[in-house]
């Protein structure tokens, strides 16, 4: 699975306007709903879903990066949404520093495997010191679309 296959140039935000975790979930989720990812019904329920999980433990997994997750029945096809805030956001994260970097994925309820592999693709890059700092400082969705690209052709089979 590609980076370039799960993230829509119209759900990355390179300049996140919230500057706390809740506000940036909603205003992530807004963006893949528009986008057609999940239908607008189910928005709410969806915030609600991923606010209760960041509340029963942090997707900040450090490095000022955030992979805040669901599978959801209101939701069409795997999507994840990228959010880039220049003064960082509290996530809790398990380092204890702000997060820079938000990827936000949602998922179909009936298709776990899929889920699996689209976090396996997205913890590989956001693993790489060189990606998670270009990604920081990339200020346009063509810059981000970009990176994304190049990550996915130095995958094996990319």
């Amino acid at each position: 699975m590609k980076l370039t296959e799960i993230v829509q140039a119209q759900a990355i935000l390179p300049r996140l306007e919230s500057s706390e975790r809740d506000d940036a979930v909603r205003e992530l989720i807004g963006s893949l709903v528009r986008d057609g990812a999940a239908e607008e019904a189910s928005e709410p329920e969806l915030v609600e879903k991923l606010l209760d999980r960041e509340r029963k433990g942090s997707t900040g997994f450090g490095r000022g990066v955030a992979v805040p997750h669901v599978k959801h029945k209101g939701v069409r096809e795997i999507r994840a949404a990228i959010g880039i805030s220049e003064h960082g956001i509290d996530f809790n994260a398990l380092d204890k520093q702000p997060v820079y970097t938000v990827f936000l994925l949602l998922s179909p309820e009936d298709r776990p495997e899929e889920h699996l592999q689209a976090m396996e693709t997205i913890f590989k890059n956001l693993s790489k010191d060189t990606f998670r700092r270009f990604l920081r400082q990339a200020g346009t969705r063509e810059e981000v679309m970009s990176l994304l690209d190049e990550a996915d052709h130095q995958q094996p089979g990319g």
